[in-house]
């Protein structure tokens, strides 16, 4: 994630933001762009959930949904209440998925019908006793060939840290929710047909033939492997290869993300060189001055070079913890990346820079 400028002030904008704090310009966020522009304007329009869930995304047709929302196949019964506040924040935390998404090249098409094998469908659904669930079961999370539900009484904190302790997690948000299920889709996308990619997934990950309800039933029933920790980036990764793959994708995603908030606010980012030393040297330009390059190349923020994006994270998380512990709070990152769990990142990390190089080839353009 990036810094934004006011297009008509040039002063700093948020993600979220719908409107300039400085000058009071209305804007909306053209996600291919990945700029804001000001609303109404000729071909900007806000998205037609603008006044339902808080959406700030353009769109360039009055009335049309914008490229997040058209994934959201289910909303919540917003007659329930709290459910409008859930679907909100729900929302919000898709948006910064997709953001992702659309940085590296992937293909982000709404599923026309449930049966179709290519394209999303998110259903956010409720628990029966928060008004919500078909046939009153409860409302697992979870994926199946690109359709995904999301539990949305986890949007409210007490909910989602009742379901992390009773999960035995180290780490549970809706953000990172949408991030490993969405990684399941681009498994069945970008790995599972392509057979180079798949055999080098199955050297690092294992064969994901193995049975799956078998494998989660003796997770959750036995618990991780004790040296879990020495080949998986979780506990939850070492149930099966295709949580395995799903747990690291999110946390390339997490971490690219991360690093690219930092370049944008021009932070001084520590490097580990060889005796294990740090240096301190300061990025180059500000967040306005990187727009263009943010716009000309996908996470053009970020070094191209694995082994420095994971120098620069173990220097960010080790200090982001320490100052996390200060002020008596969880650790931010709270996992150790192993050896192994480092190449299944730099596995990742390869397959995702492919993407973007295929993107840049084809010159895909879009105005909102």
């Amino acid at each position: 994630m990036k810094l934004f400028s006011c297009p008509n002030c040039s002063g700093r904008l948020y993600f979220e933001n719908a409107t300039c704090l400085r000058c009071g310009t209305n804007v909306a966020y053209r996600p291919f762009g990945a700029d804001f522009a000001p609303v109404p304007a000729p071909g900007i329009y806000n998205c037609a959930n603008a006044a339902e869930c808080a959406c700030n995304w353009a769109v360039d047709a009055e009335g049309e949904l914008c490229a997040s929302c058209r994934l959201t196949r289910t909303i919540p019964d917003l007659s329930i209440e709290g459910n409008r506040h859930r679907w909100i924040k729900v929302e919000a935390a898709k948006k910064r998925s997709v953001y992702s998404l659309i940085a590296f090249g992937l293909d982000i098409s709404p599923k026309a019908n449930a049966d179709d094998e290519f394209g999303i469908a998110i259903d956010l659904l409720a628990d029966p006793a928060a008004g919500g669930g078909p046939g009153g079961e409860r409302i697992l999370t979870g994926h199946d060939n690109g359709n995904i539900t999301i539990n949305i009484g986890e949007a409210d904190a007490p909910e989602r840290e009742k379901m992390r302790v009773a999960m035995g997690e180290r780490y549970r948000t809706m953000l990172g929710h949408f991030r490993h299920e969405l990684g399941h889709y681009y498994w069945d996308r970008l790995v599972r047909d392509d057979p180079e990619w798949h055999d080098r997934f199955r050297v690092l990950f294992g064969d994901e033939t193995a049975d799956y309800m078998a494998a989660l039933n003796r997770h959750y029933s036995q618990g991780a492997p004790l040296d879990w920790q020495q080949r998986h980036v979780s506990p939850y990764a070492a149930s099966h290869p295709w949580e395995d793959w799903a747990e690291h994708w999110a946390h390339y995603i997490h971490i690219t993300d991360t690093l690219e908030m930092v370049a944008a606010l021009n932070f001084p980012l520590g490097r580990l060189d060889a005796a294990g030393a740090r240096d301190l040297p300061p990025n180059e330009a500000n967040y306005a001055d990187r727009t263009a390059r943010r716009e000309a190349e996908p996470a053009a923020l970020l070094p191209t070079d694995f082994d420095d994006i994971l120098k620069r994270w173990l220097v960010l998380s080790e200090a982001s913890n320490a100052i996390n512990r200060c002020m008596g709070l969880p650790d931010l990152y709270p996992f150790v990346i192993s050896d192994v769990a480092a190449e299944k990142l730099r596995f990742v990390h390869e397959l995702l820079r492919e993407q973007v190089a295929k993107k840049l080839t084809a010159g895909e353009r879009k105005v909102a």
